[in-house]
């Protein structure tokens, strides 16, 4: 009797999976309920800051680490590292928030158009730790570029959305940039 009472307890259960997640359990994939993460409710938040490329100087925070392929007038082929400071304002000395740490490489041989991967690594108030993830492409000279944010950690779990840069200033001689980010982002 007990036998029988597992094997319609195990069916009941069964049954239940197949109810509240509509569909069979294919051993490597299960549909879960997000507060069972913790994930409650979607915001949407908008982040604005300054992205600060050093090239020049004794500690530049941009550094080549593949040259350009030829002497393309765009630097084609070229990829630099990056571990740039995000401050709350364009000068350097404003409020530190942040880095971006990634890199970006000049991908387009017409113009100046970067594939740019990196992260938005913050370190103030309740997003110390978290970061935001972008991934797209950068046509330096337009006037405002968009990239898509891919996702993130910590508070930025299971981000999405896109982020907008402005150059604020920049030296043609150093290739030092100052670049105004605003970022719209969906996360719980």
């Amino acid at each position: 009797m007990a036998s029988k009472s597992w094997v319609v307890l195990s069916l009941l259960s069964s049954f239940a999976i197949i109810l509240v997640t509509g569909e069979l359990d294919h051993g490597f994939v299960r549909r879960l309920d997000r507060r069972l993460l913790g994930l409650k409710k979607e915001k949407l938040s908008h982040f604005r800051f300054y992205w600060h490329d050093i090239l020049s100087g004794r500690n530049p925070t941009a550094v080549q680490i593949v040259p350009p392929v030829n002497s393309s007038s765009t630097s084609f082929g070229a990829i630099n590292m990056i571990d740039d400071p995000l401050t709350l304002e364009p000068n350097l000395s404003s409020k530190f928030i942040g880095r971006a740490q990634g890199f970006y490489a000049l991908a387009s041989e017409e113009e100046v158009g970067l594939l740019m991967i990196m992260n938005f690594a913050f370190i103030e108030g309740k997003y110390n730790g978290s970061t935001i993830t972008v991934l797209g492409r950068n046509a330096v000279f337009t006037k405002v570029r968009e990239m898509p944010v891919i996702g993130g950690s910590g508070l930025f779990r299971f981000a999405r959305g896109y982020a907008q840069a402005k150059t604020y200033k920049f030296d043609n001689k150093s290739g030092d940039a100052t670049i105004e980010y605003n970022v719209y982002v969906l996360h719980y």
